[in-house]
């Protein structure tokens, strides 16, 4: 967020003050109205300040946890990733998907074998 200026709160009070139909005029009252509105716009622009600073710190804590966790929970012994595995082709591919194939009850293995001779 950007910074307030000095005057700019009680500027912004004074004329929403002044579209209600109250009028600040020079006084006492005023002064410390303004003198308030000065502080409060110091305070809200420190506490902001303080903020970004608080935010930047969370997420230096927050990356040195994520790295502990992560080399916790990080698989031991290798350092690289496995290789990956080199296309098969196309009769190879075949053999693998029959291999891979659920295994028949021994009735309906029976029932081919007896249609097929």
């Amino acid at each position: 967020m950007k910074t307030l200026e000095k005057d700019e709160l009680y500027q912004n009070l004074q004329g929403f003050l002044k579209n209600k139909g109250v009028e600040l005029k020079a006084g006492s009252y005023c002064e410390k109205i303004q003198k308030s509105c000065d502080l409060l716009s110091d305070a809200i622009n420190t506490s902001q300040k303080g903020l970004a600073r608080a935010k930047t710190e969370i997420d230096k804590k927050l990356d040195q946890l994520r790295q502990v966790i992560h080399e916790k929970t990080a698989p031991s012994g290798r350092a690289s990733s496995p290789p990956k595995p080199e296309p098969a082709s196309p009769t190879q591919s075949s053999q693998l998907k029959a291999e891979r194939k659920k295994p028949q009850s021994r009735k309906k293995a029976r029932a081919r074998k007896s249609g097929q001779k």
